[in-house]
């Protein structure tokens, strides 16, 4: 695509600069590498997360177990 008229535009997740979403760029969808880690980082240290039900824990999933078996 080397018609920039139909290539999108997107915003940097992690800066938010407008960039085009081509295969040219090697860190999409990020403006750059330093973004891209940025982002990662944030994910290792659980500054971003994904919402959604705590996770089970053993014995919350053991009990659980049990009650299929019974027929609870």
């Amino acid at each position: 695509m080397n018609d920039k008229s139909q290539t999108p535009v997107v915003p940097c997740p992690q800066c938010g600069k407008r960039l085009y979403w081509t295969s040219d760029n090697p860190w999409r969808p990020f403006c750059s590498q330093r973004c891209k880690m940025l982002d990662l980082g944030a994910w290792a240290d659980e500054s971003h997360r994904i919402a959604g039900e705590p996770a089970m824990d053993d014995a919350s999933l053991d009990e659980l177990m049990n009650r299929i078996e019974r027929g609870d």
